[in-house]
């Protein structure tokens, strides 16, 4: 019989139920717990909510199965997607939030990545298949909280504890190894739980057998944390980071940028990805490949790894706006920011070239293909290159040169040429 969880001691919250009172969420219950069914919230939105912290996601589990789910969110005309049934998952959506719905479950057979599971009616069942005790606990809409496993006090006390044995749960997700650490980088106080980091260390190497998105995501998840750093060095103490990406090894250039950031406010974790790794466009290109990054996300690696365009903070104010112009305010920022983290003193000039990109705009070259051809200039590559040629002379002048100076030296060039 479960029980509730006794009253804080310090610093969370007494009333935790916080953003799930909101009208979308009262909707949600209502429907799931008309006839006497009982549904309540879970997880990570529960243990936000104790440290006061509006959640991202609000999670909730029910006994009723996933199709009985969808059929009172459609009867009460809820939208409801569903977007991982076979595991008993949907997701209602409410005035645009979106309520994942979990009916509840048991394991009967794990691989390491991806479990096969049953549907029960036991709450203390499907709590004990989750991770970590803090992400155990579950609340009712009345603001009851049900703590099967302590995972109040564990986030009292900044424990990141995993329920029952360490190695067993490991065994049956390895990206649990990964969690283990994010968890601890963004709740944990002081050193990590030993019993579960001694289990990471020894099941370090099944984690080459997770695929590359997963990791992806927990490894820019973790980065995100403001006390990256510090983990980073407890994974490369406990071979986790050998195991999943061997060049990530820098982390006092972690921790200088680190340094740095409060100029800046929130970390972008793909510069912080980029400090850990060598100068080497090789380097880049195999984490990309490993972690499956998306285009988009390869290039800015790429870029941040071995940079284009020569940025640091002594550039002049000429030098600034040429870089900031090739490169965007975005990249810049971050060059700008790992460069002064690598020179190791202090940046007199660093300050100026941050205000200056926070407030930068591109400026456009106010020249088109058509205005060459417009000029008799026949189609073709030859287009191009003398547009090229003028946006560099542009350039040169600050960007400054206003269209009718840019289509007159256009003329000239066509003439010369």
């Amino acid at each position: 019989m479960e029980v509730a969880s006794p009253p804080p001691e310090r610093a969370l919250s007494a009333s935790p139920i916080g953003a799930m009172a909101g009208e979308p969420a009262r909707r949600v219950m209502q429907v799931l717990m008309r006839s006497g069914q009982e549904a309540r919230f879970i997880g990570g939105c529960v243990r936000d909510a104790l440290l006061g912290i509006q959640a991202a996601d609000i999670d909730i589990a029910t006994p009723l199965p996933p199709d009985e789910v969808m059929r009172r969110m459609k009867q009460d005309g809820i939208r409801v997607v569903p977007t991982g049934i076979d595991h008993g998952t949907v997701t209602a959506i409410v005035d645009h939030v979106p309520f994942e719905i979990t009916t509840l479950r048991r394991d009967v057979e794990t691989d390491g990545r991806h479990a096969k599971v049953v549907f029960t009616d036991d709450w203390r069942a499907d709590a004990s298949r989750r991770d970590f005790t803090i992400n155990a606990m579950s609340l009712t809409p009345e603001g009851e909280l049900y703590d099967p496993f302590g995972g109040r006090a564990d986030l009292e006390a900044g424990r990141v504890r995993f329920i029952g044995d360490a190695h067993q749960r490991i065994v049956e997700d390895v990206l649990r190894i990964l969690r283990f650490f994010r968890f601890h980088a963004r709740f944990g106080q002081g050193a990590p739980e030993a019993v579960g980091l001694a289990a990471c260390t020894a099941l370090a190497p099944l984690l080459p057998g997770l695929s590359g998105e997963r990791v992806a995501q927990e490894v820019l998840r973790l980065l995100q944390q403001d006390r990256a750093a510090e983990t980073w060095r407890l994974m490369l103490s406990a071979g986790v980071v050998a195991q999943i990406l061997p060049q990530a090894t820098h982390v006092n250039r972690l921790e200088a940028l680190d340094r740095l950031e409060w100029l800046v406010g929130e970390a972008d974790p793909m510069a912080h990805l980029a400090v850990l790794l060598p100068h080497s466009p090789v380097a880049a290109v195999d984490v990309a490949v490993r972690l499956k990054l998306s285009v988009a996300q390869r290039e800015r690696l790429a870029a941040l790894v071995v940079p284009t365009v020569d940025v640091h903070p002594d550039l002049t104010p000429v030098s600034r706006r040429h870089a900031l112009q090739k490169l965007g305010a975005d990249l810049f920022r971050d060059l700008l920011l790992i460069a002064a983290a690598d020179r190791g003193t202090p940046a007199p000039y660093l300050l100026e070239a941050l205000a200056e990109a926070a407030c930068w705009v591109r400026v456009e070259f106010p020249l088109k293909g058509r205005d060459a051809l417009a000029l008799g200039v026949p189609p073709g590559p030859g287009v191009g290159l003398l547009l090229a040629g003028v946006e560099g002379w542009w350039a040169a002048r600050d960007y400054r040169p206003g269209r009718e100076d840019c289509l007159e030296e256009l003329r000239r060039r066509i003439a010369a040429s």
